[in-house]
């Protein structure tokens, strides 16, 4: 294959073009004789993660499924990998906290399409495809809003997001997913249950540190939940439970399982603000945590930020003003019902039936908004199917949006 890069300076805040610019980076590929096919932009899970790179060898099958119709342009959204990033607080615009988070406000779904419009622009294209797959999902339903002219199709992996829904009761809503499948989880592994309440017991002793020293709370523990919702997470999390905690290897295999790391800023800072459709968020899932999982604890939490995160883990502490001040934000809206209903753009979207990241229920109502949409509903894999399928989820999206 063939790659090619490409840069563009797009504004920071689009509704000043003239002021302050950053550096968007996106790497076309293209299989020899395939330099006419049409462009498909993959817009990646998140929010502030780089687009994958291509290797045959690390799970990236579907692009070489896609490179049989289509260019594939990977993005790396604004914030991310060869884009200009974000990084530590200290290097973030801004001259005070308000500062810094008034530009970070720069960085949700919507401000990522119109770079993506820049960049097609910039290419000389006048309409091309998506692959979105979960925020990249959030960010193609934005596009669907602002700007469906520019699209021929749009294909969505656990990414058709809820429209018009408080963060609150998405929140409240991924959390009796996460009870469920916890429930899952132990019925499935019995002993299971003892093995984590070891765990949870060694690490309210302070016998659990990772590597470097920090010990591990049992709170930070239960979020290892987050595996669950991928394909082989309920097996990842039995065969770490069987080791002792206080060992090394339980501390370097937990240390690698645990959402929100100082690796994607973005990811703490504005992961909930990516389930606000026009509402604060205001530490959502810290809010509508059940009481359920202060009486039972074996119970899982999944894709779930609290404020204790940005006092745990070691390099989020900087950001924790910054979190504060997002939190209380007042969100405008990423989608229009009116829009998504005009939107004559086909539209194939796989839904994963137990995924707790982004679930099946606000899903399927969004797709009922969309005139020519086409949802796939499957148990056969869950948030990770893209990935693990092979060139199997993509083939199947192709096809359902009349390209194959």
């Amino acid at each position: 294959m063939r790659q090619i890069d490409h840069l563009l300076e797009v504004p920071v805040d689009h509704a000043h073009p003239s002021g302050p610019t950053l550096t968007l980076y996106a790497r076309e590929v293209v299989e020899p004789g395939g330099e006419d096919r049409p462009f498909l932009v993959f817009l990646q899970g998140g929010p502030g993660s780089e687009s994958p790179r291509p290797n045959a060898h690390t799970g990236h099958a579907w692009i070489t499924r896609a490179l049989r119709d289509f260019r594939v342009l990977l993005l790396d959204q604004r914030g991310t990998g060869r884009s200009t990033p974000v990084g530590g607080y200290d290097e973030i615009p801004g001259d005070d906290v308000a500062a810094k988070a008034a530009y970070l406000t720069h960085f949700r779904a919507d401000a990522i399409v119109r770079d993506c419009e820049l960049l097609r622009e910039h290419l000389g294209v006048e309409r091309w495809s998506l692959l979105g797959q979960s925020f990249g999902g959030f960010t193609s339903t934005s596009y669907l809003c602002l700007a469906p002219e520019s699209l021929l199709s749009v294909h969505m992996t656990g990414g058709l997001p809820p429209v018009g829904v408080s963060p609150d009761e998405v929140y409240a809503a991924t959390f009796d997913r996460m009870v469920e499948l916890s429930l899952r989880h132990h019925h499935r592994w019995p002993d299971d249950r003892d093995r984590l309440r070891r765990a949870l017991d060694a690490a309210r002793a302070g016998r659990v540190r990772l590597p470097g020293g920090v010990t591990l709370s049992p709170e930070r523990i239960l979020t290892i939940g987050s595996k669950l919702g991928m394909d082989g997470g309920s097996e990842q999390i039995h065969h770490l439970l069987e080791l002792d905690p206080t060992s090394p290897a339980f501390a370097h295999d937990v240390a690698s399982g645990v959402p929100f790391t100082p690796r994607n800023p973005i990811y703490t800072f504005l992961h909930e603000s990516s389930c606000s459709d026009g509402h604060p968020t205001r530490w959502a899932a810290e809010r509508v945590r059940p009481a359920a999982y202060d009486e039972d604890d074996g119970l899982f939490t999944g894709e779930h930020l609290f404020r204790w995160h940005f006092e745990q883990v070691p390099g989020l502490e900087q950001y924790a003003g910054l979190a504060d001040e997002l939190a209380e934000h007042p969100w405008p809206r990423l989608y229009s019902e009116a829009a998504l209903r005009r939107a004559d753009v086909p539209v194939a979207a796989a839904v994963y039936h137990d995924d707790p990241f982004v679930l099946r229920e606000y899903s399927l109502a969004t797709a009922d908004l969309l005139p020519r949409a086409e949802p796939w509903i499957t148990n056969e894999w869950l948030h990770s199917g893209l990935r693990v399928s092979g060139e199997g989820v993509l083939d199947r999206l192709i096809g359902l949006a009349g390209e194959a």
